[in-house]
């Protein structure tokens, strides 16, 4: 419900709607009752009703004078197409009526299925990069497309119902009250026995259909890892083994999807039988009463309650129907909690410091931090002035790009602080923070959109072509993409799959280059490179680096000897810093062996 606030009107539009149409409902079907009693003969003379008032007994004994009435005036058969005439007329204002209400409730439905899937996506994007090492990318996606349609289709298709069936279940019971106390009183008792039946069916539908989203998430997962991983499985012969585990989530999913839709299609045919034992019930018992002549209740009149008990019959079977797929639907609101409630372990405080450029220095403060309880980083200190190139080394795993991590915000560390001019990261306006910053990885990652949009990414696409091209020129990219058949306007492909790993290297330094910041952090851009591409990405890197402050995180000890200092971490800790000139002279150390090997 707290997704339909902002249609609160929508909502009040559908309610009168439904109101009304349940009233012109229920005049249509009364109308069957003065039809039948002229049709039989049975209309007598009767009075004027007197002054207006809003009582049955008024509207009652007005209808049998205006029927009465025009029977003497134009005879039976004028009045019996008379009222046909006013039987089609509230017929057609009813379902108008109905329209009206439906068509509030598809703008509501459309509305609010939009705003969750915004929701999603923005708490995706809000979300710290620890928490996509854990989850799975299939997992998310099945909750953005499948567990919100299920939504749409279950929940939100049920709340029509919900807005419109209780008034009319509402109206035509008192109708029904006022025809026969007795009748009605005995009819009600009869309903408690279909809503215990469907109740027992609908406590298993919540859970079963929680496990099937769970199963379908499985079964996307293993189909988005072997796109991914597709050349991997080609190159081991693995196909069959990638089929196997994609079968065997698939049998998962269709046995659970199977239970889930079993059980959704027993509502039907339970309330079915329920309601029909019900009417035969109280038909039963009605008949009894008008052949007595007891409880207010005449042929006439217990048809009319048939009637009408009859049509408040389909309402409540479509509230027995909204409740389980609402239990359905259910199993999909709390897998997308799940995800809407996670925590945001990197906020930005209500007070958070504005940076509008950088001035002095980056300082690591005796920094902690660990991943599930194993420590990474272990009491780290360490300033990078302002104009420097530090380079970071080590062996894999020591901590290097988790160290790099910390000065964008995309992980806060456990113990000590991260200070920038002066001020603790955290303390900093998130996007002021990340604006100061450029970043290029080791895996380039493009967009499927074109050269000129890549290149322009950090300024929403709207850059002057001049710009664009300056910048694929500073990163050695201008020619290869001149010789692409639309140029700038070209698409790079999905990840930039139609690009080689140099190109797309070059292509995310020239993102970087067009953002313009202060500070870069350079995360093993050349590692995967042949060395063709790598001396092409280096002198870009070499280009963009000017004038800048960088830290290098690098295994090629040969594309960081220019560093102003260089830091070698080992086990979480700065093991040696200097430049490159004063760490060869040791003999002993972890940087002269490293580049030893290298050199070899």
């Amino acid at each position: 419900m707290q997704y339909l606030r902002p249609y609160k009107w929508l909502a009040a539009q559908n309610m009168v709607y439904n109101i009304l149409s349940a009233f012109f409902a229920l005049f249509t079907f009364t109308l069957i009752v003065p039809f039948l009693q002229i049709l039989f003969n049975r209309v007598g003379a009767a009075p004027h009703p007197g002054h207006f008032s809003f009582t049955m007994k008024y509207i009652n004994d007005w209808a049998n004078w205006f029927f009465s009435s025009s029977i003497d005036k134009h005879g039976e058969m004028i009045t019996l197409l008379n009222v046909v005439i006013l039987f089609a007329i509230a017929s057609f204002i009813k379902n108008f009526l109905v329209f009206m209400a439906n068509n509030c409730m598809a703008a509501l439905r459309a509305g609010t299925v939009r705003d969750l899937r915004n929701k999603i996506y923005s708490k995706i994007l809000r979300l710290p990069l620890s928490y996509f090492s854990e989850a799975r990318k299939g997992d998310l996606m099945t909750r953005v497309s499948n567990d919100v349609q299920e939504i749409e289709v279950s929940v939100m298709a049920s709340l029509s119902m919900m807005f419109r069936d209780p008034f009319t279940i509402i109206i035509f019971v008192t109708y029904l009250i006022v025809t026969s106390p007795h009748l009605t009183f005995f009819a009600l008792l009869m309903l408690p026995l279909s809503g215990w039946a469907i109740a027992r069916i609908s406590r298993t539908l919540r859970s079963a259909s929680f496990k099937g989203q769970q199963a379908l998430g499985r079964l996307l997962s293993v189909l988005e890892e072997t796109l991914t991983g597709l050349r991997i499985i080609k190159g081991f012969n693995a196909e069959q083994k990638m089929s196997d585990q994609f079968g065997q989530a698939n049998i998962k999913y269709t046995k659970t999807f199977r239970r889930v839709v079993r059980k959704a299609y027993l509502a039907h045919p339970v309330s079915e039988f329920l309601s029909t034992l019900v009417l035969l019930m109280v038909i039963y018992y009605g008949g009894m009463l008008a052949l007595r002549g007891t409880g207010n209740m005449s042929p006439d009149k217990l048809i009319a309650f048939v009637v009408v008990f009859s049509q408040m019959i389909q309402p409540a079977k479509s509230i027995s129907s909204a409740w389980f797929n609402i239990q359905k639907g259910m199993a999909s609101i709390n897998r997308i909690n799940q995800v809407l409630d996670a925590e945001e372990s990197i906020t930005e405080k209500p007070d958070a410091v504005r940076l509008t450029a950088f001035n002095d220095s980056i300082e690591f403060r005796n920094v902690w931090f660990a991943y599930d309880h194993e420590p990474v980083l272990k009491d780290v200190s360490l300033k990078i002035k302002k104009g420097q190139t530090v380079a970071v080394v080590g062996r894999s795993g020591g901590g290097k790009s988790t160290l790099a991590d910390l000065i964008p915000r995309f992980i806060d560390p456990d113990r000590g602080s991260v200070v920038i001019d002066g001020v603790d990261v955290r303390d900093v306006n998130l996007k002021d923070l990340r604006h100061l910053m450029g970043i290029v990885s080791q895996q380039a990652i493009l967009f499927n959109d074109t050269f000129s949009s890549n290149i322009s990414f950090a300024l929403n696409g709207e850059a002057d072509p001049e710009s664009v091209i300056r910048a694929a020129t500073i990163a050695n990219a201008n020619d290869f993409i001149r010789e692409t058949p639309d140029g700038y306007d070209s698409t790079v492909g999905e990840g930039g799959n139609k690009l080689s790993g140099g190109q797309r290297q070059r292509i995310s330094i020239a993102r970087a280059i067009m953002a313009n910041p202060p500070i870069l952090i350079l995360d093993e851009a050349t590692s995967a490179l042949d060395t063709e591409s790598e001396r092409l990405v280096q002198d870009a890197m070499l280009k963009l680096m000017e004038n800048r402050t960088s830290v290098v995180i690098a295994h090629r000890l040969s594309t960081i000897q220019h560093a102003d200092l260089i830091v070698v971490v080992e086990e979480g800790r700065i093991a040696e810093s200097g430049t490159h000139e004063e760490l060869i002279k040791n003999n002993k150390g972890i940087y002269r062996k490293l580049y030893e090997m290298q050199s070899f």
